[in-house]
């Protein structure tokens, strides 16, 4: 059985999330939704995967993102220029930079921080199970 994983996240600004996510990683909005239930959300990613983003904001509760330095999205790119190119994308998209508070990530990659704290890290590698 093959499962399909689905990161869900509040957003301070779903506009903005939007914009930056599909600039910097490629992603295509696969659905989008308005007033369910007072949630407006959108889903990101590339068919075919098994995986996507789904970011949402609450207008009648607003929910302030909270995640801390170690809540980390891992995408793992072998090709040199591919990873390059990808941290380009993220800088030029309004991706901010950091230091990993675990050292390990910064060593082959490089983290990243939106706006609401969220952190990806693009790493120059392949994952080995």
């Amino acid at each position: 059985m093959r499962a399909h994983l689905r990161v869900a996240r509040p957003a301070s600004d779903l506009a903005r999330t939007e914009r930056m996510y599909c600039e910097a990683f490629g992603f295509s909005v696969l659905a989008r939704f308005q007033d369910h239930q007072g949630f407006d959300g959108v889903m990101l990613g590339n068919a075919g995967m098994d995986y996507h983003f789904e970011f949402t904001q609450c207008a009648g509760h607003p929910v302030t993102p909270s995640p801390t330095s170690e809540d980390l999205t891992v995408f793992y790119l072998p090709d040199r220029q591919v990873w390059q190119a990808a941290c380009d994308r993220a800088e030029a998209s309004g991706f901010i930079r950091v230091t990993s508070f675990n050292p390990y990530w910064d060593v082959s990659g490089r983290t990243y921080e939106d706006p609401d704290g969220y952190r990806i890290v693009l790493q120059h590698g392949a994952w080995t199970a």
